[in-house]
């Protein structure tokens, strides 16, 4: 699936079987300038999502016929389309299962709308830094970083480990790199949140937990000892350069 920023108003899909969210959430987004795109469970949008990608998914978990989970799965086979999930307080089993899948972001029900679009917003613009590679070629792009096995390429989105390549999400990316620029130096949970939602944007603690578990499994994935992400409790994380 080949995802891109639209250079015009960004396409936003929203998924919910609750047509009272789709319908407000879609009136909220309209006036901040974006176009949207409904559906009312995971069958109706799977097609649709593939054969023409929006610029970001806003998904419910709890679905009849296919839930959020089994949406995300299937689009992830596709591709890295930025996704942010919908879920109550009490779904935390299906929250770690969809950032173990690959969510870029959750929002706990009930939220404020203005939440959800300040992180729509955050979302849409670290993607658009995935998109450097087609810069003009005087432009000066962003250098790779290389940390023992370690290879992060920001102007392509590209990151290796011993030469293979591990497909991360734009935030995995973000709290990636800020760990491996400065190998050794602890980042605390602030300074990763820091890194990969800016804007002022409110993330808890079990947020940045999961999306660092979920980058070891993928590192694990093609390298089974890997262990270059050390956790300091009561600190935060650090790169291990080996």
């Amino acid at each position: 699936m080949g995802w891109r920023l639209s250079p015009m108003s960004a396409s936003i899909a929203l998924v919910d079987d609750d047509r009272n969210i789709l319908s407000s959430l879609s009136i909220a987004l309209i006036a901040e300038g974006f176009v949207t795109r409904l559906y009312s469970d995971g069958v109706a949008a799977l097609p649709a999502l593939i054969d023409n990608p929006p610029d970001l998914v806003v998904c419910d978990i709890k679905m009849p016929n296919m839930d959020g989970v089994e949406l995300l799965r299937r689009l992830r086979e596709k591709g890295s389309l930025p996704f942010i999930f919908l879920t109550s307080k009490t779904d935390e089993l299906d929250e770690a299962l969809g950032f173990a899948m690959g969510a870029d972001d959750y929002i706990a029900k009930p939220f404020s709308q203005r939440l959800l679009i300040a992180r729509i917003r955050a979302l849409l613009r670290r993607a658009a830094l995935t998109q450097e590679s087609e810069a003009p070629q005087d432009e000066t792009l962003p250098e790779t970083i290389v940390r023992g096995r370690l290879s992060m390429d920001p102007a392509r989105h590209r990151v290796q480990w011993d030469g293979r390549d591990v497909a991360l999400t734009v935030t995995e990316f973000m709290i990636l790199e800020a760990l491996a620029q400065r190998p050794g130096i602890v980042k605390t949970r602030n300074q990763l949140m820091d890194a990969a939602y800016q804007d002022d944007i409110y993330v808890d603690d079990r947020t940045i937990d999961s999306h660092i578990k979920r980058l070891r499994r993928k590192f694990r994935e093609v390298a089974p000892e890997f262990n270059a992400i050390d956790t300091l409790y009561g600190a935060g994380y650090r790169f291990n350069e080996e």
